[in-house]
């Protein structure tokens, strides 16, 4: 064990400086300073001795970081200039994603660790090294669907579709497993949120007066560099380690690095009678995840109730009886598309609104037909519980919809015994 007490000194020398800066400006006493010695020691120890978890990384992480946290409240109370507490919450962040390498490096196949890095990551605004760990994950872990989703997610958010369009798809052809089917998912969520943006800025929503709504749409699409990972790019900063990123099978030429704009000038001409604003992207995912060996009654009903959640997109009628005429087709009786036949009169209407009852009633009709005609009575009627519980839990709801509700709920009770 002596080669493990040599390691966890030399780390531990390596936060004195910081310690004896909390002394002087008497953020920690001495007492209290000894102890945070004593308890980083025993980290140290722990993440360095033979047989360590993946969870004892963690655990450190969650240390440092709210004792980081009790420092920043202490150098608010104490009044300390602005410099000495930004240096020193720098220092944490530093020694956090120490942590973090050691942790990767010495448990690369945990998911977890890689998430919760990348969390770190981007919780304190640190996109190229973000950008950078993204980029190792998905090379140890290239059928993991959590961490392409996290990349397109990431580049969608930055404002780069076609960038976020191709980890999606470059994540799709490797995630080919019965866990593929939640990479396709988020795949549609995220066109239909880049759709619900477009839409809100052709209306003017969100736009400043003065601004045309098209060149807002454009201001949507900027790409801001750094922000999303780059497989095709020589990275000028590629780590600390010097890791290579991996190339862009779609790059041609040389010149790569010039990004070009995401709105030419024809582009910009064709918006409106772009067939992508009319839901084809969204139909077109669902129509190539049918093909694919995940697909099944659970994964089309994940499609419907993604595609139900965005009544700001003027596309989601025609979206949402795409995917339910193709249930109907392939899973005629199945407990999801009755399910999904059940709740579709109630897809974009108001809980609140007196569109809501005449809909309900729809609703509870078909509930009846359904529950004649599926396969599995007991797995529908609790679906349609988790539904209705769903619905009785909005507040001011009118107290006539709600007895009704009630009543339905202990009919399909009793009935599933």
């Amino acid at each position: 064990m002596a080669g493990v007490s040599d390691k966890a000194r030399f780390y531990l020398e390596r936060a004195a400086p910081e310690l004896r800066d909390f002394e002087e400006k008497e953020i920690f006493s001495k007492d209290e300073i000894r102890s945070l010695v004593t308890k980083r020691s025993d980290y140290e120890h722990l993440i360095l001795s033979p047989g360590t978890k993946p969870s004892d990384f963690l655990s450190y992480v969650a240390w440092e970081r709210s004792l980081d946290r009790l420092r920043a409240k202490r150098c608010r109370r104490l009044k300390i200039r602005n410099s000495s507490s930004s240096s020193s919450s720098h220092a944490s962040q530093a020694r956090t994603f120490g942590i973090f390498e050691r942790a990767v490096t010495k448990h690369p196949g945990s998911i977890p660790l890689w998430r919760a890095y990348l969390d770190f990551a981007a919780e304190v605004k640190a996109t190229k090294r973000w950008r950078r760990i993204c980029t190792r994950a998905l090379r140890l872990h290239p059928t993991e669907p959590g961490l392409w989703a996290m990349a397109g997610r990431r580049a969608a958010q930055s404002g780069d579709m076609e960038r976020a369009r191709a980890h999606f798809l470059r994540g799709c052809r490797f995630c080919v497993g019965g866990e593929g089917g939640t990479l396709w998912v988020e795949y549609a969520r995220c066109e239909m949120e880049w759709l619900g943006r477009v839409e809100a800025k052709k209306s003017g929503k969100g736009v400043r007066k003065g601004v045309d709504p098209l060149e807002a749409i454009k201001a949507t699409e900027a790409v801001q560099e750094g922000d999303i990972v780059m497989f095709d790019e020589e990275d000028e900063e590629s780590g600390e380690e010097g890791e290579l990123v991996l190339p862009d099978p779609d790059v041609q030429g040389q010149g790569a690095k010039a990004r070009p704009k995401v709105f030419d000038d024809g582009t910009t001409k064709k918006m409106e009678q772009s067939p992508a604003l009319s839901g084809a992207i969204p139909m077109a995912i669902f129509d190539i995840a049918r093909k694919q060996p995940f697909f099944g009654p659970a994964a089309a009903e994940k499609f419907f109730d993604v595609f139900a959640g965005f009544s700001n997109v003027s596309s989601q009628e025609r979206i949402v009886e795409h995917v339910l005429e193709a249930m109907k087709e392939l899973f005629p009786n199945h407990p999801c598309t009755c399910s999904c036949q059940i709740r579709r009169p109630l897809i974009g209407v108001d809980v609140m609104t007196a569109a809501f009852p005449k809909a309900l009633r729809e609703s509870l009709a078909r509930l009846n037909d359904g529950m004649e005609r599926t396969d599995d009575k007991k797995a529908l009627a609790s679906k349609m519980v988790a539904w209705i519980d769903m619905i009785l839990e909005t507040e001011g709801l009118d107290a006539a919809i709600k007895t009704v509700l009630e009543h339905t709920k202990r009919s399909l009770e009793e009935a599933t015994g």
